[in-house]
């Protein structure tokens, strides 16, 4: 579904540099395991977006992909330009659950190797998110995982422009965390961007701009940290 505003035009309202980013010592490998497996009591910031298509809505579960190199880094893409639902925006791989699966791990699992070529045997998950329900009808279950180094992407043509990764310490800190508004339908809209400057393939300057459910779940993922 076409947008009808560009996110990246709208004015920034604020940014949320008066939070603490999370503790470098708490990025680590074995201390995310840690908090998942003893998770502190805690609220996600946002559940749900305003919806803003007319059909019954559908489970679908996405992948936090951890990779740890020098620092721990998140696997995620750009879908192609032509998708039905959001396209051309930054995501993590991802879909519709299917009734094979046998719960939100494994829609997650066979979603990112149908999208990006990620083998599960590189995958070790350490927990599910609540549920986050997007503007156009999915319930999303966000499964974090670590992924070991050595795994191979191979992107599908059709669903997935490009993989790159962005370090957690960068989306963990909510001094990157600008926030936005937009009038749809006759009622305002907010949402969080967190804009990178990275680079593309091959290597030159580019500006991956994060934002919507994406930044949303990440944002919740920094208050499940953070608490």
């Amino acid at each position: 579904m076409a947008l009808s505003f560009d996110p990246q035009k709208l004015p920034v309202l604020g940014v949320d540099d008066h939070l603490s980013p999370v503790a470098a010592g708490s990025l680590l490998s074995d201390s995310l395991r840690e908090r998942f497996l003893a998770p502190p009591v805690w609220s996600p910031e946002t559940k749900s977006e305003p919806s803003f298509v007319e059909r019954a809505p559908a489970h679908a579960s996405v992948l936090i992909a951890l990779v740890p190199r020098d620092e721990i880094t998140v696997l995620l893409t750009q879908r192609t330009d032509h998708l039905t639902d959001h396209p051309g925006q930054i995501s993590f791989p991802g879909g519709r659950a299917e009734p094979e699966d046998a719960d939100a791990a494994a829609t997650a699992l066979r979603e990112a190797h149908e999208e990006i070529g990620l083998e599960a045997h590189f995958v070790d998950v350490l927990g599910a998110m609540p549920t986050y329900t997007t503007g156009t009808g999915f319930i999303v279950t966000p499964v974090v995982a670590l992924v070991r180094p050595g795994f191979a992407v191979l992107p599908e043509p059709c669903e997935v422009a490009e993989v790159f990764e962005v370090p957690l310490s960068f989306l963990m800190n909510p001094a990157n965390h600008r926030r936005h508004s937009v009038e749809l339908n006759g009622a305002s809209r907010e949402f969080l961007s967190i804009p990178w400057d990275g680079q593309d393939e091959a290597g030159q300057p580019r500006r991956y701009f994060i934002w919507g459910a994406t930044a949303a779940m990440l944002r919740n993922l920094y208050r499940f940290l953070a608490a």
